[in-house]
């Protein structure tokens, strides 16, 4: 896959447009990583945990909150169950995105560890497979990248960078995001799930740990879901007398 040809085959499928969306994302989760470098560093941890992290781990949002819950004073087993759990929307994420992984178990491997935010926006909004999977490679290869050179720049001058809130570098993440989600709320449904969402996990906040109100506000899908279920077989209607299916007596073959 990654032979010279091959690149030229996936650049080709890409276009310039979606490759300069791309390589604009990149640039921006690389400013994010300066970020969590110089922050991590500033906090007193040491120089090898943020880039051990984001090798490792490789999900920006369980990187800031298990740093903070740790600097902050929190039981560090605390702090990995509360990232596991922010974590755990990338489940779905897995069977979205598993066909384009490939077949061998390498691939797939270091295919799954790639499946983040950004990179699986960029493939489902690709009209094909072949479209969807070099978005998905291209993405997630880049980000994967350009994150650790700026965590490991961002740690290198983090004495330097202070703080980094006075920067802005840490509204870079959510901005990223919301540019990503923006196209889809085109959608009513998409919209009547994240308005449910938000306002579920807005409202959970003060009251449940750390990543939990994240993990509740998609009850929003599961409600617009049941909405569009609903709404399909209202639509339907009553199925005709004549094509429901006649039930018969098992003993005999006559009418019941």
């Amino acid at each position: 896959m990654f032979s010279i040809e091959g690149v030229r085959s996936i650049w080709r499928t890409l276009g310039p447009d979606l490759a300069r969306d791309i390589a604009l994302v990149c640039l921006a989760d690389s400013l994010v990583g300066l970020s969590f470098g110089a922050i991590t560093l500033t906090s007193g941890l040491p120089l090898w945990l943020p880039v051990l992290l984001s090798v490792v781990v490789f999900a920006g949002a369980a990187q800031f909150m298990f740093v903070g819950l740790v600097t902050s004073g929190g039981n560090p087993i605390a702090a990995i169950v509360a990232a596991l759990l922010l974590n755990a929307r990338y489940v779905p994420f897995g069977f979205t995105v598993a066909d384009l992984l490939g077949g061998r178990w390498a691939s797939r491997l270091f295919g799954t560890h790639l499946a983040i935010d950004e990179t699986v926006a960029f493939a489902l909004a690709q009209p094909d497979r072949e479209r969807r999977r070099a978005a998905y490679w291209v993405c997630g290869v880049g980000l994967f990248v350009t994150w650790n050179l700026g965590v490991i720049a961002g740690a290198a001058v983090g004495t330097a960078v202070g703080d980094t809130a006075v920067l802005g570098l840490d509204a870079v993440l959510p901005a990223v995001l919301l540019a990503l989600v923006l196209p889809s709320l085109r959608n009513a449904d998409t919209r009547r799930a994240v308005l449910i969402g938000v306002v579920v996990a807005l409202g959970a906040a003060p009251f449940v740990p750390a990543g939990l109100p994240m993990l509740l506000g998609l009850v929003g899908v599961v409600a617009t879901l049941r909405r569009g279920g609903a709404e399909s077989a209202e639509e339907r209607g009553p199925v005709p007398t004549d094509q429901a299916p006649a039930l018969t007596d098992q003993e005999d073959g006559t009418p019941c």
